[in-house]
C-alpha cells in the first residue's frame, strides 16, 4: 500500500436496537480516519421501515431502487477507490451492491452473521441450532416456520431477496471479497454455496486498549441480549444450583429481561444491571471473576469474548460456534456443552476455587488480545483485504486516479450521506 490512503465508502444500515455490529461499523470507520483515508458513509436506520406498507417494503428488500439510485449519485461525487458494505438489510438491499460494481469501485462486505445462507440469520430456531436452510429446498423451509420475526411476510420477503440475488449471482459478480469473523462463520458460508475464494478472515477488535483488570469484584459477569439463543436459561439454572456460592451480574436487554428480573429477585446471588454502555460493560469485565458466555446458536465472533480478553478476564464460553476455536480451555477459560446447566456450575466453581488458575488464564488471556484484536492488527488485516479487493476484477478498474489523502495530510472535506 506503500504511502497512499485509501478513498472508502461505507454502507451501513443501522439496527433499531444498537448491538455489536453497529459499534464493529463505527470502530471501523474510526479507524480509517485516524490513519488518514477519507470516508464517507451511506446510511439508513432500520426504524424506517415503519413508513412503508407491507408490499413496498418486501419489494425493496429484494431490489431498492431509491438505494441503487442514491448510492450511484453519491459514487458519482466521491469516486471512490473501494465500496465497503455491512447490513443491508431490509432498506439498502443487495441492489446497492450492483450500483457499487458499476462504478468501478472494488467492493467488499462484512459479515457478522449468517443471513446469507439462513434468513434470521442464526442459525437458530425453536430453541436448537437449525441448519435446515442449506438443504434442499433451502430457505423456502423458512417461511413455513416464521424464521425472521415470526413473520411469513417478512420471512418471504428475506427468501425471496436470497433466491433472487443467488439467481443472477450476486455474491460472486458484484462482490470482490467477504470480510468474514471467524473460521467457523467461513466453514457455514462455504458450505450455504458462498465462494470460497472470495471469504477472507478479518475478526472484529477491541478499539482502544482498556488495560488490564483487577479481577477484584469476585463475580461472574453476564453481558449481551437477553434472549433464549444467548442462552439465558441455562445461565440463570446454573446460578440456581450454585447456591449463592458467587455473584452473578448481568447487564443487557431483550425479550427474558423480565425473567432476569424475576430471577434476581428470588435468588440474591443474581443481580440485574439493566443495560449499560460500553464504558461501564469494560468496567464491569475489569472487577468480575470470569466473564459467562452460555450462547446457544453459532456466534460469528461475539465482541465481549475480545472485549473480556482485553482486560485480562477468562470466558468460561459454550462449546458451540466460534467459541470453540476462540477460547483456548484451560489457558484463556472454559469450555462446557451448550445447554447443561451443571456442566456450567462446575465450570464456575472451579474458577472461584482455584483463584491462582484464574490468574493464569488472565495473563493468557490479555496475551491473547494483544496478539490478536488490537486496532493495530484490525487495521493490518483491513490493509490487506482491500488491496486484495482492489487487485481483483471489479476493483482494479480506473483505480489510479481514485487513492487519496496520504496520512498525516489534511484529510478532503468528509460527508455522511443518509436517505431520508
Amino acid at each position: 500500500m506503500g504511502s497512499e490512503a485509501i478513498s472508502v465508502v461505507v454502507v451501513h444500515e443501522s439496527y433499531q436496537q444498537a448491538g455489536g455490529e453497529d459499534r464493529s461499523v463505527a470502530c471501523d470507520v474510526d479507524l480509517l480516519r485516524s490513519r488518514g483515508h477519507r470516508v464517507t458513509e451511506f446510511r439508513r436506520h432500520n426504524r424506517d421501515v415503519s413508513k412503508y406498507g407491507r408490499l413496498r417494503l418486501g419489494a425493496g428488500t429484494v431490489w431498492s431502487r431509491k438505494s441503487y439510485r442514491s448510492l450511484q449519485t453519491l459514487l458519482a461525487e466521491a469516486r471512490p477507490s473501494l465500496v465497503h458494505f455491512h447490513n443491508t438489510l431490509p432498506l439498502i438491499s443487495p441492489s446497492a451492491l450492483w450500483a457499487a460494481r458499476r462504478s468501478g469501485a472494488a467492493v467488499v462486505m462484512t459479515l457478522r452473521n449468517f443471513r446469507l445462507a439462513c434468513p434470521n440469520g442464526l442459525f437458530f430456531r425453536d430453541g436448537h441450532v437449525c441448519r435446515d436452510c442449506l438443504k434442499w429446498p433451502g430457505p423456502v423451509q423458512a417461511v413455513l416456520h416464521r424464521c425472521y420475526r415470526n413473520d411469513v411476510q417478512a420471512t418471504a420477503a428475506i427468501v425471496a431477496m436470497l433466491s433472487f440475488h443467488r439467481a443472477i449471482r450476486t455474491w460472486d459478480r458484484a462482490l470482490d471479497l467477504f470480510l468474514v469473523l471467524s473460521r467457523f462463520q467461513r466453514r457455514q458460508l462455504v458450505a450455504a454455496g458462498l465462494p470460497p475464494k472470495k471469504l477472507f478472515l478479518r475478526p472484529n477488535f477491541v478499539a482502544a486498549d482498556p488495560g488490564l483488570g483487577s479481577r477484584a469484584g469476585m463475580y461472574a459477569f453476564f453481558a449481551g441480549r437477553l434472549a433464549p439463543e444467548k442462552g439465558i436459561g441455562t445461565l440463570l439454572e446454573a446460578w440456581r444450583r450454585l447456591n449463592g456460592a458467587i455473584k452473578l451480574r448481568i447487564a443487557g436487554d431483550g425479550p427474558l429481561m423480565d425473567r432476569v428480573r424475576a430471577e434476581a429477585a428470588q435468588n440474591s446471588a443474581v443481580e440485574y444491571l439493566g443495560q449499560l454502555d460500553p464504558s461501564q460493560v469494560c468496567d464491569e469485565m475489569k472487577q468480575a471473576a470470569c466473564l459467562v458466555f452460555p450462547s446457544e446458536w453459532f456466534e460469528a465472533l461475539p465482541r465481549t469474548v475480545i472485549e473480556a480478553y482485553a482486560v485480562g478476564l477468562p470466558v468460561l464460553a459454550a462449546r458451540i460456534g466460534s467459541a470453540d476455536e476462540l477460547v483456548r480451555h484451560g489457558s484463556t477459560g472454559l469450555l462446557f456443552t451448550p445447554g447443561d446447566a451443571v456442566a456450567l456450575a462446575e465450570a464456575v466453581s472451579s474458577i472461584v476455587a482455584l483463584p491462582d488458575h484464574g490468574a493464569a488464564m488472565s495473563t493468557a488471556c490479555r496475551e491473547e488480545y494483544l496478539e490478536r484484536y488490537t486496532a493495530e492488527k484490525a487495521y493490518d488485516r483491513l490493509m490487506v483485504a482491500y488491496e486484495q479487493a482492489l487487485q481483483g476484477s471489479g476493483g482494479a478498474q480506473g483505480m489510479e486516479g481514485r487513492r487519496e489523502v496520504h496520512p498525516g495530510h489534511p484529510a478532503q472535506e468528509e460527508r455522511d450521506y443518509s436517505i431520508e
